[in-house]
């Protein structure tokens, strides 16, 4: 391996020069009743590496691409990403005996036009899209990719007593995952209609049309009597994630592009209970002080396995632009994010973060969607960012941000951000900007250097260390943040 703690991200080398704070995102002690006690929220205040950890192994940072993307003209960039990557990738891994998870929700790289407005995939593959707001600030498209996440609980989740698929079942069960990951007392659906269902979802004691729950205590449907755990999800839950080139249309209307850099797949293969995922916690903190390197077990095709019960494997370009099976440094990546930071929610970003209830289910979308505020705070979550981050990003080198939202001294245009109409207001880039870093990335594909990094930047930042020493400025107490991952919508 040329990185062995592949798992610290880029991010996590910015100067924060004793004042910015954008480490509070990932970096949170325990909250209440939650099963995430990585309790890491002292790596907001201090750049704490192994000594491997403390050189930037991320090479690709500090190269300038510059000169080699002007030569990929509008037109070349603009079709490069048109072009569908994701159809032809199932039948090439069955057809070669690939014995993983085999993508199997069709016309994805359609994006939108491949659910329903609930968000049901139209192929019958049970795949359920969900609008969320993408974390700051790595999954803006300013900052130059686009995404979207399917979940799909297992078959007896989606079936009544009798084993019969039933969509109001599946609708009821959803519902009660969202309750339970966000630790809500109530949540609205779709209407459920009981009779069709079989059973009494929300034991009123009568069989009606059902548009909001508040029981929690059971899954519905033939998952009647499974395990059910506050912040968990059921054992077998997927979540298929597709990050994508930032698209642009004649408009210069930014979307989900149909070629996809990276297809992601998660599955919840063990089931942990929660004094077992504490211990996985303590064990992974003593490994630390004692100054052993992270390490997680290989499944082969079934990719890597987290120790917290996920199994994740990932698909990516490869240097022609069809996704091939990412190589095990490739997959170390991201491990990191969905198993050793305090933020998250039984290791998930995204489904925590979804708009609440029925509102929330269909695919992505942040034009209908506002700057809610985290749980506990009261200003929009990106404005609050900007003001912790000191930018548009954790490296402060999106020049564009800094532009729109920010004054000439630096500080916050609040009264502009307040007004902006949309999270999709506040998070898109210009065409031009969309464009270049969509260069920026198709030269890593061509490269296929990813294990130096795949931040789609023109030009080394400037805010970013290629080496940690004792001599970095640490931020001070009074710029520790807590946070909670989910929103007030």
């Amino acid at each position: 391996m040329y990185n062995r703690e592949a798992i610290i991200p880029p991010q996590c080398y910015t100067r924060t020069e004793g004042d910015h704070n954008p480490c509070y995102v990932c970096h949170q002690n325990v909250l209440p009743k939650r099963e995430n006690s990585m309790n890491d929220g002292g790596l907001q205040l201090a750049y704490s590496f192994s000594d491997l950890g403390k050189t930037n192994h991320w090479k690709n940072l500090f190269e300038d691409r510059r000169e080699r993307a002007a030569k990929i003209p509008d037109s070349e960039i603009i079709a490069w990403i048109a072009q569908d990557n994701y159809d032809e990738l199932a039948p090439r891994l069955e057809a070669a005996g690939f014995d993983g998870w085999i993508p199997d929700l069709a016309n994805l790289g359609a994006a939108s036009a491949a659910f329903d407005s609930q968000g049901f995939a139209r192929d019958g593959s049970l795949w359920v899209a969900f609008n969320y707001k993408p974390l700051p600030s790595t999954f803006w498209p300013t900052n130059g990719s686009t995404d979207d996440v399917m979940i799909r609980l297992p078959a007896a989740y989606r079936s009544r007593q009798d084993g019969s698929y039933s969509r109001d079942i599946y609708i009821a069960n959803l519902a009660i995952a969202e309750a339970l990951i966000k630790g809500l007392e109530r949540v609205t659906t779709p209407p459920l209609n009981e009779q069709d269902a079989g059973e009494d979802i929300n034991g009123d004691g009568q069989f009606g049309t059902v548009t909001e729950l508040r029981d929690f205590s059971s899954w519905a449907g033939r998952a009647r009597g499974h395990f059910i755990k506050a912040f968990l999800y059921p054992q077998g839950t997927e979540f298929l994630h597709t990050v994508r080139y930032v698209g642009v249309d004649d408009r210069d209307r930014i979307f989900p592009s149909r070629r996809m850099k990276e297809v992601r797949y998660m599955r919840k293969a063990f089931l942990l209970s929660p004094d077992a995922v504490a211990e996985a916690y303590r064990e992974e903190g003593y490994h630390k002080d004692e100054g052993l390197l992270p390490l997680y077990t290989n499944r082969g095709a079934e990719g890597l396995d987290n120790g917290m019960g996920w199994l994740l494997q990932t698909f990516i370009e490869d240097r022609g632009g069809r996704l091939r099976v990412a190589t095990f440094e490739e997959h170390l990546f991201c491990m990191g994010c969905h198993s050793s930071i305090g933020a998250t929610i039984d290791k998930s970003f995204s489904f925590p973060r979804k708009v609440d209830g029925a509102e929330g289910w269909g695919y992505i979308n942040l034009e209908n969607m506002r700057d809610a505020p985290n749980r506990g705070e009261r200003e929009g979550e990106i404005l609050t960012y900007f003001r912790r981050a000191g930018g548009g990003d954790e490296f402060r080198s999106n020049d564009e941000m800094r532009a729109d939202w920010f004054n000439a001294d630096g500080s916050v245009n609040e009264e502009r951000v307040r007004a902006a109409e949309n999270v999709y207001t506040l998070v898109k880039p210009s065409r031009r900007r969309a464009l270049d870093l969509n260069r920026a990335y198709r030269l890593i594909v061509e490269d296929q250097d990813y294990i130096f990094g795949r931040d789609a930047t023109l030009q080394p930042p400037a805010n970013v260390y290629h080496r940690v020493d004792e001599t970095a400025p640490v931020l001070p107490a009074d710029r520790f943040h807590s946070w909670d991952i989910t929103l007030d919508w």
